[in-house]
């Protein structure tokens, strides 16, 4: 039986320019999709945080490169609180998923990984 599930990502980036958040955003999306078995109609939608040091692209840009032209996304900045991790993309994608809450794996990668370690083998 599927369900609706919640998959959290992100991933660092070293330069706030296009081809940086190019990349970064479909390493992590690729990422999220290969680990969770999904395919593209599985995703509900996907809303997008950045950094404030972020601001030359949307990820969802990007995403829709990947063939996510018919998902609904959305991109917002994060807040920015004091000593957070910077240039940072974060993403939480909405699924359909036969897979449980415990078997969802949400995906950190690079600095990334410091935001959630109690999830990050």
């Amino acid at each position: 039986m599927t369900r609706v599930r919640g998959i959290r990502g992100a991933i660092t980036i070293q330069e706030n320019n296009a081809e940086h958040i190019r990349e970064g955003t479909q390493e992590l999306l690729q990422e999220m999709i290969k680990r969770n078995s999904l395919a593209t109609t599985d995703i509900i939608s996907a809303i997008f945080t950045l950094t404030r040091d972020i601001d030359a692209a949307f990820p969802a840009t990007f995403a829709r490169q990947l063939g996510w032209d018919r998902v609904p996304m959305i991109c917002l900045n994060e807040v920015p609180v004091p000593g957070s991790l910077p240039m940072c993309i974060r993403v939480l994608l909405h699924v359909e998923s036969a897979l449980t809450q415990e078997e969802i794996q949400p995906v950190y990668l690079k600095d990334a990984v410091n935001l959630r370690r109690d999830l990050v083998e």
